[in-house]
C-alpha cells in the first residue's frame, strides 16, 4: 500500500497488522520522520516500510505503483486536486481511496477562517475545500470507478477501483 501524506504512519502500521505485506509513505513535510521511525520500531515492523520526503504530484513517478493507494484528509492540503489526485490514480494498481472536506457552507467558512489565522500567523499553509464531484473526476479518467461513499458531517470518504482494461 502507499500513502501519500501519511503523517506519522498510523494508518499504513494497520494495514501492516491486518496483513498489507508493506507500506510506502510519501510526506512533504519532515516534521513526522522522527515519530514515524519510532513508531515503525514499536510496532517491529523496520523493512516492510519505505518513507520518502518528496512532493508527489510533481515527484510521483519517482514511486513505484500500489494494490491499494490512500489520500486520507490530505488533497484539502494541497491546492492541485488535478495533479494529486490524478498521481495518485495512476499509481492505485486496484484501489483508491480518498478522506476529504465535505463541500458545505460550514466547512468553507471554517477553512476561510483556518485560512485568515494562517495569513496572520504569516505561514503559507492553506486548507481547500475541492469539488468532490472533479476529484471523483479525476480518478475516472485514469480508469477508476466509485464504490464506495460514505458522507459525514466533516469529511467525505470515497473508494474507487480499478475497471478491467
Amino acid at each position: 500500500m502507499l500513502e501519500v501524506g501519511g503523517g506519522v504512519g498510523a494508518i499504513q502500521l494497520e494495514l501492516l497488522r491486518a496483513g498489507a505485506a508493506r507500506a510506502e509513505n510519501v510526506e512533504l513535510s519532515r516534521a513526522y520522520e522522527t515519530y514515524a521511525v519510532e513508531l515503525v520500531q514499536e510496532a517491529g515492523l523496520e523493512g516492510r516500510v519505505e518513507r520518502h520526503l518528496l512532493d508527489f504530484a510533481s515527484q510521483g513517478d519517482e514511486i513505484q505503483a500500489a494494490d491499494v493507494v490512500v489520500l486520507h484528509k490530505v488533497v484539502c492540503c494541497y491546492p492541485d486536486y488535478e495533479a494529486l489526485v490524478g498521481a495518485a490514480a495512476v499509481h492505485a494498481k486496484r484501489q483508491l481511496l480518498l478522506t476529504f472536506p465535505r463541500e458545505s457552507w460550514w466547512m468553507k467558512l471554517g477553512i476561510t477562517a483556518a485560512n485568515l489565522i494562517e495569513r496572520a500567523r504569516r505561514k503559507t499553509f492553506r486548507v481547500y475545500v475541492h469539488s468532490p464531484a472533479a476529484m471523483i473526476a479525476v480518478a475516472r479518467s485514469h480508469g477508476l470507478e466509485p464504490t464506495a461513499r460514505h458522507r459525514g458531517r466533516l469529511w467525505e470518504f470515497c473508494g474507487l477501483e480499478r475497471t478491467a482494461a
